[in-house]
C-alpha cells in the first residue's frame, strides 16, 4: 500500500481530445489525483463541484487537479458538461490506475460484497513523491485539508 514518502507511480492517460497526459509531463507541479466511484452520482458530484469551485485555490498554489474513475471518456465528458467541471478527468476502464494506486478494494453494501474504487486522494510533490494521501475520504470538509497540506 502507497504511503507518503513514497515514489508516487507513473500514469499515463488520454484527455477527452485524445492527446495524452502523464505523471512525467507534470514533474515540477504539485498533482492533486483523486480517485472516486462514478460519474453523476451524489458523492462524486458534489466532491467534483467543490473541487471545481477552490480550482482558482489550487491554481493559485501552482497545483494540477486530475480526478479518476473507470468511467468511460464519454461518461466524463457529460459529467463535465453537465456540472461545468473545469479540471482534467481522466478514464481508466481497465483499473490500471486504480490498481497502481491501491484503490480498487473489496467494498460492502448491504451485507454484498464487491470490488470498487475508494474514494481517495494522492498529493504529489514536483519532485513525484506522494506528499500527502486521503483513503476513504468523506466529501465534507476534505477540500479544505487538501489545500492545507499544499499550502505554503
Amino acid at each position: 500500500m502507497l504511503e507518503t514518502g513514497q515514489i508516487a507511480p507513473a500514469f499515463s492517460a488520454r484527455y477527452e481530445d485524445g492527446t495524452e497526459l502523464s505523471l512525467e509531463g507534470l514533474r515540477g507541479q504539485t498533482v492533486i489525483l483523486y480517485f472516486y466511484p462514478k460519474d453523476d452520482t451524489p458523492g462524486c458530484t458534489v466532491e467534483a463541484c467543490t473541487f471545481s469551485e477552490n480550482l482558482s485555490a489550487f491554481n493559485d498554489l501552482k497545483a494540477h487537479v486530475i480526478g479518476v474513475s473507470k468511467d468511460s471518456m464519454e461518461s466524463h465528458k457529460k459529467f463535465r458538461d453537465k456540472y461545468g467541471i473545469n479540471f482534467t478527468l481522466l478514464s481508466d476502464p481497465e483499473g490500471k490506475l486504480c490498481e497502481a494506486y491501491g484503490v480498487w478494494i473489496e467494498k460492502s453494501m448491504y451485507g454484498r460484497k464487491y470490488m470498487g474504487i475508494d474514494r481517495s486522494t494522492f498529493v504529489i510533490a514536483p519532485d513525484g513523491i506522494i506528499k500527502a494521501l486521503w483513503r476513504g475520504v468523506k466529501v465534507p470538509g476534505h477540500i479544505g485539508e487538501v489545500i492545507k497540506s499544499i499550502a505554503p
